[in-house]
């Protein structure tokens, strides 16, 4: 019998909140990415429980223990724990009703096969004992977990209708699980590619990000292209989209880069700002986010070293990655370096100073300010008295 091995199992809080469900014997088990990841030896994010208890007896016996409780997803059977260590979501049994690729309707069952027949793919669906930490697989998932193969549960096509998003997802977890692709997989993402057209662009820019953030999505990618994702999801990828994907992974390892999601999606595009920008109003990206892809999806500018650039960027935070995508190769690596814990010097002037220098009020102050400041950076940043040197240079050939 196969056991799970995870610090996490012997969370005190969870020894609690386990023992005031589980009064009247087996009502509870973990299951999905905890368990799955445990088996890997990967520390898990999120910690799930399976419950035949409903939801209101769930409430009900964790707030009798002194335990508070959040109803995060009645109608689909969730309650959220809210623990010490960390929140903790518990899910009654389910089986579907019915689907229609976008929602579905679901039933409660006190059937663990049932529960597990409705998830995705087989190595989500293993369930471990908390008493006896022994895992239970209906599925195969165990040997498709050591063959490092995403495969969905019965048949792929009959899943992906259930839920369109399983096409990303399923290449989102070979990304991050996947050895060699399965063959039904792959022919039931392609035949269903176009339901994606479907999904509001909010659960598309999800897990495509999160996709983009494994540690390698190439042959991920690769693969989407194959089955023509792309197309569907993100038409404007460029020709050599993938190819400066690879570029930008190797950048990665050259320089330890850590991954940024936002940044692989801008390598796919083309270099025009304008268009990354109508792909982030599409996937419904934060203002944060658009604006940080249309800095990325911008030229390298032909001169000046990277804290030249840094100081005429904003955000300045999105000026690393920039430069990582987009600058040559002989300016990467010395350009990340001379950026680490820089921030560009607060320019020493203001429009006073201007004044004093006899540059008459109104829109020539700005204009000189401006070609100071120009040369200033230009100069790498000197000292007050150069800048004031500067100053008095130009604001004599600005009459």
């Amino acid at each position: 019998m196969t056991r799970i091995t995870a610090v996490w199992t012997a969370r005190d809080d969870l020894a609690a909140m386990l023992a005031a469900l589980n009064v009247d014997g087996d009502q509870c088990r973990y299951v999905g990415g905890a368990v799955r990841d445990a088996l890997l030896g990967i520390e898990a994010a999120d910690i799930d429980i399976a419950t035949r208890l409903h939801p209101e007896e769930v409430m009900a016996r964790l707030e009798t223990a002194g335990l508070r409780t959040v109803p995060t997803g009645l109608a689909h059977g969730t309650v959220t724990a809210v623990l010490p260590n960390g929140p903790v979501e518990i899910t009654t049994l389910r089986r579907d009703v019915a689907t229609d690729g976008r929602h579905a309707e679901v039933a409660f069952t006190d059937d663990w096969r049932e529960d597990a027949a409705r998830r995705d793919f087989t190595i989500n669906a293993l369930f471990a004992d908390p008493a006896t930490l022994e895992v239970t697989d209906y599925f195969g998932g165990l040997a498709d977990l050591d063959a490092r193969l995403v495969r969905f549960i019965g048949d792929a096509g009959a899943r992906i209708l259930e839920d369109h998003l399983r096409i990303l997802r399923y290449f989102r977890f070979h990304a991050r699980f996947g050895g060699a692709a399965d063959a039904d997989a792959l022919a039931a993402c392609t035949t269903h590619a176009d339901r994606l057209k479907a999904l509001s662009r909010e659960r598309i820019a999800r897990e495509l990000l999160l996709l983009l953030g494994s540690a390698d999505p190439l042959a991920a990618a690769q693969l989407m292209a194959d089955c023509g994702i792309w197309r569907v999801i993100l038409p404007e990828t460029a020709p050599d989209g993938l190819a400066q994907l690879e570029i930008l992974l190797a950048r990665e390892g050259q320089t330890g880069a850590l991954p940024e999601a936002l940044l692989r999606l801008a390598a796919l595009l083309p270099t025009d700002p304008l268009l990354a920008d109508t792909v982030a109003a599409r996937l419904r990206l934060s203002k944060t986010q658009r604006l940080a892809l249309g800095r990325y999806a911008t030229p390298w500018p032909t001169s000046g070293t990277a804290r030249q650039i840094a100081a005429e960027v904003q955000p300045a935070d999105s000026v690393a990655p920039w430069l990582l995508l987009r600058a040559p190769d002989a300016m990467v690596s010395e350009g990340l370096k001379s950026l680490e814990g820089w921030q560009a010097p607060q320019f020493p002037l203001g429009g006073r100073d201007i004044l004093a220098l006899g540059v008459h009020a109104g829109p020539a102050v700005a204009k000189v300010l401006g070609e100071i400041r120009q040369r200033w950076i230009a100069e790498d940043f000197p000292e007050a008295d150069r800048v004031r040197q500067i100053a008095s240079e130009v604001a004599q050939s600005a009459g």
